[in-house]
């Protein structure tokens, strides 16, 4: 078995890359651990909470006792299936805010500014904005990536934008536009009713082609030749074999699954891998840190009047919407019901947005789990840049057990103040004027938590991961010692081996990481075949003009 390219994992960026690498007439090989995604608990939207809790479609991974969090051991879903993580994610779409890719040139990854990544979103979308207005100029309309707008029928979903606006909160009708900040609609990566995941906008059309294919199996170990990467080692049943690359072998496994497959391999922090008795080929300090994710809480009100999503929530209900969805993909099964969202700054001083919401007329946790009190509407939120840091390590050398991950939450007084502020700044919004024919009482954190300590005590209680890991292989200059690939994603210290996915990222982008995700994918397969970038765009993102002043 062998092909010009091999990719590791049929994830977002892996399944972008296997498409722009194949339509070029590179032979692909695709390793995925992962079995198929056909079938309706993954391909119907509003059955989103049923993948990400299936052993069938999930690694499992549970992070170790996060110490600012009562030792709690968080869930932190992956995809284990074709997709990857796009397969069993909640379909939001966020590009993240121009500043965020500012960030990460000026950190070293030069050639990644927002000017640079606008033109590669632009190439991967094909936007549809439902009629509820947005930034045509800034979208792209003919990729492989449709991305659209719930119908937005609940009388809830327009309170809440309502409710911004009466705080005093900018509106925004297109975040992934030129203005991310403000209240507005959701995007969805869903198209004709069916989750539009990496595996349906490129895989699946890259397979088409006679020069890509997909070999199901775990990688276990990159084979490395006078430091130079030629192939992979494969696990399928009870037999190990190699799959030469020709050219080059890439990395895409996700945050989890890169940092710990490089070190498997011989690549990563010289004496966490002679602790393993891992031959060191490359000591690359940077490997498995720089851990980053989104914490959030779901800050639920029960509802004054039986409007919300609660009752779709007995099996009549759930079969009847599974059944239209069946015969003709419309109704609330076509939709992650995710439908209006917020970006706003926490404090004056901040120049662009630190808090995300997701807004959803039920009160549910994301296992699906839906709160004692019935009726009820929330919202997701939590601050976007943490000041923490955590870390992927070996358990063992074992390739089948999973590695230890750290992700050292809320480990500053920064996280504090900052979920703090998220908290309060959350709870003034739902008591405007739009939530007043709807709000009865607030369910959590409850109205009675008012203090820095009262707060402080239902945030290690309650806060989750918004599953948006990132940041463990970090690109940068070639001469940072923590960055892992230079901005060519190309491993340090390496040749012919690239990691790219969202480990790669060197800051956490706002809001969801799908998007981004896919990005990386786009702009990668460019500099592995030796293109021009696309030019660079010269649109001027739109930042608060009094953000020195005002919070909002």
């Amino acid at each position: 078995m062998q092909a010009d390219y091999v990719i590791i994992g049929a994830g977002s960026a892996g399944c972008a890359l296997a498409y722009r690498l194949s339509e070029a007439g590179s032979s692909v090989l695709v390793i995925e651990y992962g079995g198929s995604d056909i079938g309706p608990f993954i391909q119907m939207p509003g059955a989103l909470s049923f993948p990400m809790n299936m052993a069938r479609y999930d690694w499992g991974y549970m992070s170790e006792p996060e110490p600012h969090l009562n030792n709690r051991r968080l869930v932190c879903p992956r995809g284990k299936v074709i997709g990857g993580s796009s397969s069993i994610n909640g379909m939001v779409y966020v590009r993240g805010h121009a500043r965020d890719f500012d960030h990460w040139e000026a950190s070293g990854a030069r050639g990644w500014s927002y000017s640079d990544v606008l033109p590669y979103y632009k190439r991967m979308e094909s936007w549809h904005d439902g009629g509820h207005g947005g930034d045509p100029t800034w979208r792209g309309t003919d990729g492989p990536l449709h991305v659209t707008r719930g119908p937005r029928a609940n009388p809830l979903y327009q309170a809440f934008v309502e409710a911004g606006r009466q705080a005093g909160y900018q509106m925004t009708g297109d975040y992934n536009g030129q203005q991310q900040e403000g209240f507005g609609p959701m995007e969805q990566t869903v198209w004709n009713g069916r989750r539009w995941s990496a595996a349906n906008a490129y895989l699946r059309p890259a397979l088409k082609r006679d020069n890509c294919d997909v070999i199901r199996g775990l990688a276990t170990r990159i084979v490395i030749q006078d430091g130079r990467a030629t192939g992979v080692e494969l696990q399928t049943g009870g037999t190990t074999q190699t799959i030469t690359a020709n050219r080059e072998v890439i990395v895409a496994a996700s945050s989890i699954n890169s940092p710990k497959l490089l070190m498997l391999s011989g690549i990563g922090p010289a004496a966490h891998l002679t602790q393993h008795n891992i031959d060191v080929i490359a000591d690359r300090p940077g490997v498995g840190q720089n851990l980053q994710d989104h914490l959030e809480v779901y800050f639920q009100i029960a509802a004054a009047q039986p409007i919300t999503l609660y009752k779709y929530w007995n099996m009549i209900s759930k079969g009847i919407i599974g059944a239209r969805w069946l015969l003709t993909r419309t109704g609330l099964g076509a939709s992650n019901q995710f439908e209006s969202a917020a970006f706003i700054r926490s404090r004056a001083g901040i120049d662009y947005p630190d808090i995300q919401y997701h807004f959803l007329p039920l009160a549910v946790r994301y296992d699906g789990q839906a709160a004692a009190e019935g009726h009820g509407f929330q919202a997701h939120t939590g601050p976007m840049r943490s000041p923490s840091r955590g870390a992927i390590t070996l358990r063992s050398a074992n390739p089948a057990e999973a590695p230890k991950i750290v992700f050292n939450y809320m480990s500053t007084d920064q996280d504090w103040q900052d979920f703090r502020t998220c908290l309060r700044l959350t709870r003034e919004i739902f008591h405007q004027d739009a939530f007043k024919p709807h709000l009865r009482h607030e369910i959590q954190p409850g109205a009675d938590l008012q203090t820095d300590d009262e707060l402080d005590s239902f945030i290690r209680d309650h806060a989750e991961s918004a599953y948006h890991p990132c940041g463990t292989c970090k690109m940068g200059a070639p001469d940072d010692p923590m960055a892992v690939v230079g901005p060519d994603t190309k491993v340090i210290g390496v040749d012919n081996l690239r990691v790219t996915d969202s480990s790669i990222f060197p800051r956490i982008t706002n809001g969801n990481l799908n998007g981004p995700s896919i990005m990386v994918g786009e702009k990668a397969a460019d500099h592995i075949l030796g293109k021009s970038p696309l030019p660079r765009a010269n649109a001027e993102p739109w930042i608060h003009p009094n953000w020195q002043t005002e919070q909002r």
